[in-house]
């Protein structure tokens, strides 16, 4: 397992790394690093893992992530193995490369946007589509020009009213190594697993810890217990399939790992606000 903790960029010559990436490159486990880094999602099937909070991508999906915020991407699985491979853009930076510029008093806005990366910014339209194209702009430019709309999106983001914190205020996750460490093995275990059942003496074991010692490691680093973790993975994939195939509802639960066909409406309906039988419609008309 690669290391947790990933230093990302030495010194660019321009303070910043703009990239696009696809295939294998755009997943990676459950991880941190100095670096600021936006995320943009131009095509995907998984999902993503930011703080305590679990979420389905689509494409167009925009974050900012704060440094030092344990995230993951996860863009590829066997329900997406057919399809075309993902693709992100990334732009990452460190703060300390721009610490001169961020003293002055016009960047106030940008030095409060930064504070509230550190949970994560998920970026939604008319923002989104502004900073979609200053990305797109960057690929193609180098030097002070491209340092120019680096600026112009920094100040895009924190003018903007349509940037929603993702991980709960009450997540402050700053695990040692050793511990990320062991929260990628559970992350993972859990990914590749979730499809059946799961028990908590099961992955306890994976970790060499005890039950109630895992369940209070747990949720000190993830900001919720493990069975509530589990269960928003699985209804995250079982929207996807509700949306994406023709499995009936049963099949759907089963898949996901739920045994119980009253439970899974339940889980689904509290954590969707509509059926799936509703969240399914939903999808059939959006399209």
């Amino acid at each position: 397992m690669k290391p947790i903790y990933e230093k990302l960029i030495g010194c660019p010559d321009e303070g910043f790394i703009v990239k696009q990436i696809e295939g294998e490159a755009c997943n990676c486990s459950w991880h941190c690093h100095a670096e600021v880094e936006l995320v943009l999602v131009l095509q995907s099937r998984g999902y993503r893992i930011v703080g305590d909070n679990i979420r389905s991508l689509q494409p167009g999906d925009l974050v900012l992530l704060g440094a030092n915020l344990p995230h993951a991407y996860q863009h590829t699985d066997r329900l997406s193995a057919a399809r075309s491979p993902p693709e992100c853009i990334l732009l990452q930076f460190e703060e300390r490369l721009w610490s001169g510029v961020l003293e002055l008093p016009a960047m106030d806005g940008v030095r409060r946007l930064l504070r509230r990366a550190a949970h994560g910014l998920h970026v939604m339209d008319p923002t989104r589509k502004q900073v979609v194209a200053m990305l797109a702009e960057m690929l193609e430019l180098r030097g002070p020009r491209r340092i120019a709309v680096f600026l112009a999106l920094l100040d895009a983001l924190a003018q903007s009213r349509r940037c929603r914190t993702i991980a709960s205020p009450g997540f402050t996750a700053s695990p040692t190594s050793h511990e990320e460490q062991r929260i990628g093995r559970i992350c993972q275990f859990i990914d590749e697993n979730y499809h059946r059942r799961l028990r908590m003496a099961e992955v306890a074991k994976l970790i060499h810890m005890s039950e109630g010692a895992l369940s209070r490691f747990f949720r000190g680093h993830m900001g919720k217990t493990f069975p509530a973790f589990l269960n928003d993975l699985r209804v995250g994939r079982a929207c996807r399939l509700l949306a994406e195939t023709e499995m009936n509802v049963t099949e759907v639960a089963l898949s996901c790992g739920y045994r119980n066909i009253s439970n899974f409406n339940r889980q689904f309906q509290r954590l969707k606000r509509v059926s799936p039988r509703q969240f399914r419609r939903q999808m059939q008309r959006a399209h």
